[in-house]
Order: structure tokens, then C-alpha cells, then sequence
């Protein structure tokens, strides 16, 4: 065998290791058994039909939802102005600012969340969906930075200025000339951002109040009094949801090149 196709099985050796527990947990949500068997003892879809009458799991994927909706939205607008800053020099030290945009891709995610805890409880913000949000538009932040400066990188500065000579203003070129260009950028941040959000635990668990609950940490909690095939239900679904969005993104954006 060629230096080249061992190296290959390896890769592909690697790969299917990594992907082992994914499949173990698609196969167990199928079981008709009440716990967990690999493989599984029969075949149905009866616990996703429990899942998706569950109050609480509804409840909890539909926090899920807006917040992890709103925390990219919040991480695009606030990401974008921070790429551009640095990438155009506008502001001074863009080198450092940009370092410490990616520091919650470099601290532990426990460490951020019981350091947030203890910011919030001094301010008075635990517990409410605005300092939830902006916990979430903290983590999910450097993902778009990244994106975006890659993007910028790639935009050559000489098509905006044309477009001012043309007679557009400073936003007008913004929007009609770089803003699509950066798009699969964007949107890669962005898909990244909501995919980080939604799957969030570390983090979250630290800021949510009694009354909240998202999808991660129900599954989370569910597991700790024991694991039954309605989680793998929960998590088979999340793994489709995730993948034809990705499919979808890739598809139309191409964003694999920012990434």
C-alpha cells in the first residue's frame, strides 16, 4: 500500500471512529426497548413521538430557538462592526482588539460561565433574557469575527471605492459592493454562531433561572436521572436538524471556504 492510500485509511479510520458514538445514539433512538441497547432490540418511532409530545421539551426547544436566533443576529451586527474596525484599521490596536474578541474561543467555557455568574449576580442580571442573550452574543461572537475577516480578506478594497466614485456614499457602497461579497462569510459566522448557541451547556446552566430551561440543558439534566431512548430521540433530532442545515448553507453559499 502507497504512503498515500495509508495515510487515507487512517483519515477515513479516524473519521469513522469520531463518528461511532453518533451512530450509536441514532440507532438507540430506535429501540423498542425502554432503555438504551445497542444494537437495538426492534425497530420504532415511538419515542420520538414522545419526545414531540413532551410540554417540556417543546418548551425548552422553543428557548433554544430564540435565543440562539437572537444571539447570532446580536454576534453578525456586532461582529461585522468589530471585523471592519480591525480589517480597515479604524480603530487603534486593531491586532490586540481582535485577540480579545477570540478569548472566549481560548478560556474554558466553565471558567466564562462562573465568571459571568458572578458579574451578573453583582449587576442584577441573572436570571433575565437580556443578560442570557448577551452571555450568548459573547460565546457565539468570535465565530463571526473570524468569518467575516476572512471574508473582508478577500475583497478587494478597490471595487467600494469605484462604487463611490460612481456616486454611492460611504453605506450605500457598504451594501450594494461588500456586503455581498462577505455574505457566505456572514453566513458561515452566522450558522456557526446558531449551531454554538444552540448547543450550549457549559455556559448556560450557570445564567438560566428557575423558570428557563433550553434544549441542551434539559438533555443534560435528563441524563443525570438516568438515560432512556427519548434523549437519544432528542439528540438524533438535533443531529439531523444540524446537518441539513449545514447541507443547505454549503449548498448555496459555499461557505466551507471560510471555515
Amino acid at each position: 500500500m502507497t504512503p498515500g492510500r495509508l495515510l487515507a485509511a487512517f483519515a477515513f479510520a479516524v473519521i469513522a471512529f469520531l463518528q461511532l458514538p453518533v451512530v450509536v445514539i441514532v440507532l438507540a433512538a430506535f429501540s423498542k426497548t425502554a432503555y438504551l441497547t445497542i444494537p437495538p432490540r426492534g425497530l420504532t418511532l415511538h419515542w420520538f413521538e414522545v419526545v414531540l409530545r413532551d410540554a417540556d421539551y417543546l418548551s425548552a426547544a422553543w428557548t433554544s430557538l430564540w435565543l440562539a436566533t437572537l444571539a447570532t443576529v446580536g454576534a453578525l451586527a456586532l461582529g461585522l462592526s468589530l471585523a471592519l474596525a480591525i480589517h480597515r484599521r479604524l480603530v487603534p490596536f486593531a491586532q490586540t482588539l481582535a485577540a480579545m474578541a477570540m478569548a472566549p474561543l481560548v478560556l474554558p467555557a466553565v471558567v466564562l460561565g462562573v465568571a459571568l455568574l458572578q458579574f451578573y449576580t453583582l449587576t442584577g442580571l441573572r436570571g433575565g433574557i437580556l443578560g442570557l442573550v448577551a452571555a450568548h452574543v459573547v460565546i457565539t461572537l468570535p465565530y463571526v469575527v473570524r468569518a467575516a475577516l476572512a471574508g473582508l480578506s478577500g475583497v478587494d478594497p478597490a471595487v467600494e471605492d469605484a462604487a463611490r466614485v460612481l456616486g454611492a456614499d460611504g453605506f450605500t457602497g457598504f451594501r450594494l459592493v461588500t456586503l455581498p461579497l462577505v455574505q457566505p462569510a456572514l453566513v458561515a459566522g452566522g450558522l456557526f454562531a446558531f449551531i454554538t448557541s444552540l448547543d450550549n451547556v457549559p455556559v448556560t446552566i450557570f445564567l438560566l433561572s428557575a423558570s428557563q430551561n433550553t434544549l441542551p440543558v434539559k438533555i443534560f439534566t435528563s441524563v443525570e436521572h438516568g438515560v432512556d431512548p427519548g434523549v437519544a430521540a432528542v439528540s438524533t433530532l438535533l443531529i439531523l436538524v444540524t446537518g441539513i442545515a449545514l447541507v443547505l448553507a454549503e449548498r448555496f453559499t459555499g461557505f466551507h471556504k471560510y471555515v
